[in-house]
């Protein structure tokens, strides 16, 4: 192996004209400098593309296609891409600059490694830090992780070895002709963990992260709960897939992950200050499969707490209660990381 591969970046490119220049640019300021940039422009009608276009940067390539969803312009990038390894950034996400240098050197050091990833800071619209961050398991990640927990996180923290999609290729006629695929373009959401769960039950590559908060994460408070139920029913469509073809593993763990994902959209109906909704999802979590409360007791009780003061509190007291809590979350999260890395 070269102690320089070629690493391919597949930035999925549609409608992002608001944040795709930043997002563009913390590729190009990366400390690792071998590197392929795929924009794939999936069917944009706005200024995106001509943003990218603005940029005189041998390593940057612009790809058209007709819209086809995340998914399908990320496997539009997989199939044109000559990396080594390839990384992912959705064009309202951020990367620090160290991030692909710290990727090529966790996989050149654990060749057992498929998917490399790294933690995740939360950043707003404005791109402004919120203070927490995605503080998944790292190591020792099983397929029942996966399906649970997704300690990924999201698309843009992972740099993965070619030859892990080569080992989940499948062959398809979804456009009018036979194409290879590596996510599946029939999601258009959930594809993630959908994909993640395949590498986890179809190979022996391992998934791991590493500590350092190298994504920045872009979340909105804006959306409609509609669109929680949408992804909730996305998810399911996973879970449904995933019986087909591992039907002893959904029996195992399937109502814990289904537990454990309508906890998470309580979460979101919560920044989405929709308590009722986060009320009825988490009571549904619990009935679903009460051992979320016992597996991590400390983050659904908070919230529990969060769902409930949201439903009778004032929005000024309930605000500053949140900002007390983020605060405090934030800063033992901090320190977590620090005394992981001072190790």
């Amino acid at each position: 192996m070269s102690r320089s591969p070629l690493v391919t970046v597949v930035m999925p490119l549609y409608n992002s004209a608001a944040t795709v220049r930043e997002s563009l640019e913390s590729v190009l300021a990366q400390t690792y400098t071998n590197l392929e940039i795929l924009v794939v422009n999936d069917g944009s009608t706005d200024d995106g593309v001509a943003i990218c276009q603005g940029y005189e940067d041998s390593r940057l390539r612009i790809v058209h296609q007709g819209n086809r969803g995340l998914a399908g312009a990320r496997n539009t990038g997989i199939r044109q891409a000559r990396g080594e390894f390839l990384g992912f950034l959705d064009s309202d996400d951020l990367w620090l600059p160290t991030k692909v240098e710290r990727h090529v050197a966790h996989l050149q050091s654990r060749p057992e490694v498929g998917v490399s990833f790294s933690r995740s800071s939360f950043i707003d619209e404005a791109s402004r830090p919120i203070g927490i961050h995605q503080m998944p398991k790292l190591r020792d990640i099983t397929p029942e992780v996966v399906f649970c927990r997704n300690p990924i996180g999201n698309g843009s923290a992972v740099v993965i070895r070619r030859d892990v999609f080569a080992a989940i290729r499948f062959s398809a006629n979804l456009y009018g002709e036979v194409e290879d695929f590596y996510f599946d373009d029939s999601f258009r959401q959930s594809e993630d963990i959908e994909c993640w769960l395949r590498i986890a039950l179809q190979t022996q590559w391992r998934i791991e992260g590493i500590p350092e908060a190298l994504t920045l994460y872009r979340i909105s408070d804006g959306g409609l709960s509609a669109n929680l139920m949408k992804q909730y029913a996305s998810w399911e469509r996973v879970l449904i897939k995933t019986e087909a073809t591992h039907p002893d593993f959904i029996a195992q763990w399937g109502s814990r992950a289904r537990a454990y994902q309508l906890r998470y959209l309580a979460r979101r109906a919560t920044r989405q200050r929709d308590g009722a909704l986060a009320v009825r999802l988490l009571h549904r979590s619990l009935a679903t499969d009460w051992r979320v409360l016992l597996e991590e007791p400390r983050r659904t009780l908070i919230t529990l707490v969060a769902a409930y003061l949201l439903l009778v509190l004032p929005e000024g007291p309930y605000r500053w209660l949140e900002g007390r809590m983020l605060r405090s979350t934030g800063a033992s999260q901090k320190r977590r990381m620090q005394g992981e890395l001072g190790r």
